[in-house]
């Protein structure tokens, strides 16, 4: 039975007001033309911010980055670039003592350089190989890097380690992963950590190895970042995450928390040994006596509870501080007082910023609507953050402790000022088991008479659209050229509680597809506008998959379908994913020659003599997670069966569509798709 429609509609008002009469659909290009904000860096007197602002050359298909320096101090301030640092810098953060330390390029090799505010670059490293990332400890003593190195490197220029050419071009292997994500694998290369002394304004020695014996990566791949990693104030001490590798890892989802010596004179400790679950975002405490971090609790399980720990680094003792608030923890940073910790964490189709007491676990929710990210805590309790929308992309915002919210950046103002307005509504029914299920609608605010609809399924599976900003799958891109977007988080979505996102475990085509079919059926009888009869259906990766269910399962629903890198025969999936712990969790922790009935109860190539519908396939090339021989299989199910198909194939892409012509093709094509069978 319906429940209830929640009339929080999020319009931007700033939007609104800013838009000129001869405002226009927003397009892909517009899209990937917007100024992109990184995350920012705050001075120890909280007067400055650094980041990066990118924007995009179309004419060389990449994205350019510019670090920028804003004023916090002065009102009415905008970000002004980094005078004196060079194009191609990443990575700028301030140390203790007030100045900027970054990476930048130097005859094609990342180098190391710090500057004062207002001051002259010094260029500290003569670094040789790539480099990923980096941190500098609180006293300036010692630098940690981390880059991709053969296991056998005794340090990081790794001179030790002779090639050797064994004729052609023939990769060997006798275990997984043999490819992970977009990468082949090169045997006995891991991502690992070096330790370099600082002495009279110089990065000196070769660089000792951090990780020891340890085989693994750190951080972890393929998206582990800095985040991962952090080091004690007086560069004595490194933690790290890292999944130690072996036969088990492509099924392991165990990353335990280490600690090492930072000169490499005591072999690393793992803290979180007792648990087989994900452990990871170690964070030292401002007085270095804790360490946070989150833990999953389950083995084998990518999407388990985030729960929020704080270790006493001198007894060993750990606290939960979250296992009573059903939410998973994203990020951590500790307040500068180090009496709570703030953090981010979906909820009901956004993400804000909570604080948690440090003490009594006591959750605070802090922002409002929208995704927020990259927290900084300032002094007296506030933070700086990122936040974005279905409206816009990210912004500079301020919280202070009383959760009041400013906002310090515009920086697509004149872009998104050309650009029609739309309407963003949230709204819940009852979906499979009795459960109430959230959804929403973006539609153009001015647009008059009935819409076609443009249905879009989330992946993940465990994941969500949310009212958040994508540079892939952006539901503004859709809803420009005239479409409705109707958007449902079914069963095994996040934000809602981990019983819901494990509900999808061994129900991949199951409560997810009820949840669909009533909320389609609730948005159209909830708003005349929307043209019941008038739909097309997309997804990717899982929401490919769903497209690929939907065709054999609810075939007489849809006018055209789009399907992404989903799905299409479990079984070959079974054999082909590189992560295999993702599809034996999600059909029940067994292989397929195990238990087969799990994987083919939900198989859509059993289903393909139901197919009907004109489908468009897009698959990458260098998709490793779901192969794209998957959407070759779908296409050729398609084209035997004479149903109106296109299959669109990225060489140069993988699980995503991420360069900017590439993307701006992708919408084309789809949104070409669309109008064909929709009359739009």
């Amino acid at each position: 039975m319906i429940k209830r429609i929640a009339l929080a509609a999020s319009v931007a008002a700033a939007a609104l007001s800013a838009t000129p009469a001869a405002a226009r659909p927003m397009t892909a290009t517009d899209m990937q033309s917007m100024r992109r904000l990184g995350a920012p860096s705050v001075s120890p007197d909280g007067r400055y911010a650094v980041f990066t602002l990118s924007t995009t050359d179309l004419a060389a298909n990449k994205r350019n980055n510019i670090v920028h320096i804003l004023d916090l101090k002065a009102k009415g301030a905008a970000p002004q670039p980094l005078a004196g640092v060079t194009t191609g810098a990443h990575d700028a953060v301030f140390g203790t003592d007030g100045a900027i330390w970054y990476l930048a390029p130097v005859s094609g090799q990342d180098q190391l350089f710090r500057m004062a505010v207002g001051g002259q670059p010094a260029q500290l490293s003569n670094l040789k190989g790539d480099v990923s990332g980096f941190k500098v400890s609180n006293d300036g003593s010692r630098l940690i890097v981390w880059a991709d190195r053969d296991l056998k490197c005794a340090d990081f220029a790794c001179e030790n380690v002779k090639k050797v050419d064994q004729g052609g071009s023939t990769r060997e292997y006798d275990q997984l992963f043999i490819r992970h994500w977009d990468t082949w694998a090169e045997p006995g290369v891991r991502s690992r950590i070096f330790s370099f002394p600082i002495a009279n304004g110089q990065v000196t020695g070769a660089g000792v190895p951090v990780t020891g014996t340890l085989v693994g990566d750190t951080p972890s791949k393929p998206f582990g970042g800095g985040e991962e990693v952090d080091i004690s104030a007086d560069g004595k001490t490194v933690y790290f995450a890292l999944r130690e590798a072996g036969r088990i890892e492509a099924l392991s989802t165990n990353l335990d928390i280490f600690a090492a010596a930072a000169d490499g004179s005591v072999a690393p400790a793992n803290l979180t040994a007792d648990n087989g679950g994900t452990d990871n975002l170690p964070t030292l405490s401002p007085d270095g006596r804790s360490l946070a971090y989150f833990s999953m609790a389950r083995a084998g399980y990518e999407a388990d509870r985030q729960v929020l720990k704080v270790r006493d680094l001198a007894t060993g003792q750990v606290r939960a501080l979250t296992q009573n608030w059903d939410r998973s923890v994203g990020s951590i940073a500790w307040s500068k007082d180090g009496k709570s910790i703030l953090v981010t964490a979906e909820d009901t189709l956004e993400q804000p910023v909570w604080r948690v007491d440090a003490a009594t676990g006591k959750v605070t929710r802090l922002t409002g609507d929208g995704h927020a990210g990259n927290v900084v805590p300032l002094a007296g309790g506030g933070a700086l953050y990122t936040s974005n929308s279905i409206m816009a992309p990210d912004d500079l915002y301020r919280v202070d402790a009383k959760g009041k919210v400013a906002r310090l950046t515009d920086v697509n103002h004149d872009r998104l000022a050309e650009l029609d307005p739309v309407t963003f509504k949230k709204f819940s029914f009852t979906g499979a088991n009795n459960d109430t299920v959230w959804g929403f609608t973006l539609k153009p605010t001015a647009a008059a008479g009935k819409l076609p609809i443009a249905f879009v399924v989330h992946g993940g599976p465990q994941g969500s659209f949310s009212n958040s900003w994508s540079y892939r799958w952006n539901p503004r891109a859709f809803a420009g050229p005239g479409y409705g977007v109707v958007s449902i988080d079914f069963h095994g979505s996040t934000g809602y509680g981990q019983a819901f996102t494990d509900a999808i475990r061994n129900n991949w085509g199951g409560w997810p597809l009820e949840d669909l079919q009533k909320g389609l059926a609730f948005a159209t009888a909830n708003d005349p506008q929307l043209d019941a009869d008038n739909a097309c259906a997309l997804g990717a990766s899982y929401g490919g998959y769903m497209i690929n269910w939907i065709a054999g399962q609810w075939p007489d629903r849809f006018k055209c379908l789009v399907q992404h890198d989903g799905v299409f025969d479990a079984r070959a999936m079974a054999y082909e994913t590189e992560e295999l712990w993702f599809d034996e969790w999600e059909h029940g922790g067994k292989a397929y020659y195990e238990d087969p009935a799990a994987f083919e109860r939900w198989n859509p190539v059993n289903h393909v003599a139901q197919w009907k519908t004109p489908m468009l396939v897009i698959t990458g090339k260098k998709d490793y997670r779901i192969p794209y021989t998957q959407g070759i299989a779908s296409f050729t199910a398609l084209q035997r069966k004479g149903i109106p198909s296109k299959l669109l194939v990225n060489p140069d892409e993988n699980h995503w569509v991420l360069k900017p012509k590439n993307s701006i093709r992708w919408y084309y094509e789809v949104l070409g798709w669309l109008g064909t069978y929709l009359g739009k």
